[in-house]
């Protein structure tokens, strides 16, 4: 489909996704299949690439906090560019937007590595790229989760936001797997050089989406498209937005609670398994893709649960967070490798249900001209949380040890339960239902 502009009033008259309307996919719809297999094979590459990245700087330095930067580095673009990429995504074609990244991630992550030298391939080199990636893949998640509405129908954003977790799942399952036989068998270097065919096979699935170019208004003679004042005021408005819907805010508050402390874990989980559990990298690698495992378990589950109303789909977040809270402490004084791993697939549940459910309740309440901005602005909330967790965990690491750590991090789950119950009983008590 051209990258034309479509009138916002004349989305509803397609009946979108209306070239779907007289078949049935097993993926939602013919669009939302090459963006799902796309998806797919991007993140087993991100799989590979995200314990390779952690092992890497870790096998180097020694040095929790020199392994979290990794993580700060994936946050901050998110946080200090995300809002105002967010303009941009409800003004640019988002498919030209995610074609456009994952070419540069491809070279990002995959072509430069391979380049350099191994002596040239320091640990500050690789925060470099590292970076550089993150702002590229600041623009693409957002862009993806916004091109939903617009590709299946509005009782399907539920099951289609599992669905993309689902690829997230099969990536951490499969590319964890990968990463800690390539790390073991060949190098770090080595096994980053996959990621670039990866996110070219995602790009070539990418050019077979018809994803239409909604714009709020066409633009009038003598319209500037990139204008610091109309940024500033349609990023206020995004802002504003968010504020003013109490809905909106309270989910803000509740991911950036969750990510405060599940994000310390995700980056810090290969020094545990080294340090706490006592393994090398294939066994973590083993228990990572175990996590997978409940992902992909709750993400199919969530398919065929799509139409729970508000109250009952954050009452399940508060359930989960509790159970990963508990799981977690676990974790903690688990000593075999079979439990360690049923305690994963019960972590990765957890982490799986949340997602999908917060991007359904915003895909459905948000209006389509402010998804991009509300979705960024979504993002940088979670992503501030995160950056702050993986300090603060970083530095209880080094004072209590991992199982302080550990401990520490399942408290601030119950901390969501908590957070959970109170936007489903706020939204009882206003009558509210998505």
């Amino acid at each position: 489909m051209a990258d034309r502009p479509i009138e916002l009033g004349s989305l509803e008259a397609m009946g979108r996704p209306s070239h779907e309307s007289r078949r049935t996919y097993w993926l939602l719809t013919r669009d939302f299949g090459w963006l799902w297999w796309g998806q797919l094979i991007s993140q087993v590459g991100d799989g590979v690439t995200r314990l390779a990245l952690l092992w890497f700087v870790y096998s180097v330095t020694g040095s929790p906090l020199q392994t979290t930067i990794i993580g700060l580095l994936q946050t901050l673009p998110p946080i200090v560019f995300g809002p105002l990429i967010g303009v941009y995504l409800d003004r640019l074609p988002k498919k030209s937007i995610m074609i456009g990244s994952d070419l540069a991630r491809a070279v990002i992550i995959g072509v430069v590595p391979c380049w350099v030298t191994t002596d040239t391939l320091t640990v500050g080199y690789l925060y470099t790229l590292v970076f550089l990636n993150s702002i590229v893949s600041t623009a693409f998640g957002p862009a993806l989760i916004a091109s939903v509405p617009f590709i299946v129908r509005r009782g399907q954003f539920t099951a289609a936001n599992a669905l993309l977790q689902i690829t997230s799942s099969v990536g951490v399952i499969a590319g964890s797997a990968l990463s800690g036989i390539g790390i073991a068998a060949l190098s770090s270097q080595r096994v980053l050089c996959v990621n670039a065919v990866t996110y070219l096979a995602s790009a070539a699935c990418l050019l077979f989406v018809r994803l239409p170019y909604v714009a709020e208004s066409r633009p009038k003679a003598g319209h500037r498209f990139f204008s610091t004042m109309q940024d500033v005021r349609d990023l206020i408005e995004g802002f504003h937005f968010s504020y003013r819907q109490h809905t909106i805010l309270l989910l803000i508050i509740t991911a950036a609670i969750y990510s405060f402390g599940m994000s310390a874990f995700s980056t810090l989980f290969p020094i545990l398994g080294k340090n706490m559990l006592k393994l090398g990298p294939a066994d973590v690698g083993y228990l990572w893709s175990a996590l997978g495992g409940g992902l992909f378990l709750v993400s199919v589950a969530l398919v065929w649960l799509s139409y729970w109303d508000l109250q009952k789909r954050m009452s399940a977040i508060a359930f989960s967070s509790a159970l990963t809270g508990v799981a977690l402490w676990g974790l903690a004084i688990a000593g075999d490798i079979v439990v360690e791993g049923l305690l994963m697939g019960i972590i990765g549940a957890g982490i799986g249900l949340f997602t999908p459910v917060a991007w359904g309740v915003l895909q459905e309440i948000v209006p389509d001209r402010l998804v991009g901005r509300v979705l960024t602005i979504y993002g940088a909330g979670a992503m501030a949380a995160a950056m702050l967790g993986m300090m603060a965990f970083a530095w209880v690491m080094q004072q209590l040890g991992e199982r302080g750590t550990v401990i520490g991090i399942g408290l601030v789950t119950i901390a969501t339960t908590a957070m959970a119950w109170h936007v489903g009983q706020c939204v009882r008590e206003e009558g509210t239902t998505t």
